[in-house]
């Protein structure tokens, strides 16, 4: 991912170049060490997807499923955002082909 790197100096872009081509090997990142444990790790907890708020006319029976589905019928909103984002991602990796 590139960023924006127009308002640095010359000499900090030289530096940032100069550690870009370092081999991953060669970098010090002792302060640093790589955590290896996510179990306490929380998906989401920052970012937040924007959502728009519409009417959606959707078979009663499906409706009925991801409620029962959801343990005290509470989140099946979340749960049919999770299928049909699955479903494009699919049909996004099918699009894109070999």
């Amino acid at each position: 991912m590139q960023k924006d790197t127009s308002d640095l100096t010359a000499a900090q872009r030289a530096e940032l170049d100069a550690l870009e081509a370092l081999p991953d090997d060669q970098i010090d990142t002792s302060d640093i060490p790589e955590s290896l444990d996510w179990s306490g790790a929380k998906r989401g907890l920052f970012y937040r997807p924007v959502k728009q708020q519409i009417t959606l006319r959707l078979d009663a029976d499906v409706v009925a499923w991801f409620k029962q589905q959801a343990p005290g019928g509470r989140g099946y909103q979340t749960d049919i955002n999770r299928a049909l984002r699955s479903h494009v991602e699919q049909a996004e990796r099918q699009a894109a082909g070999p």
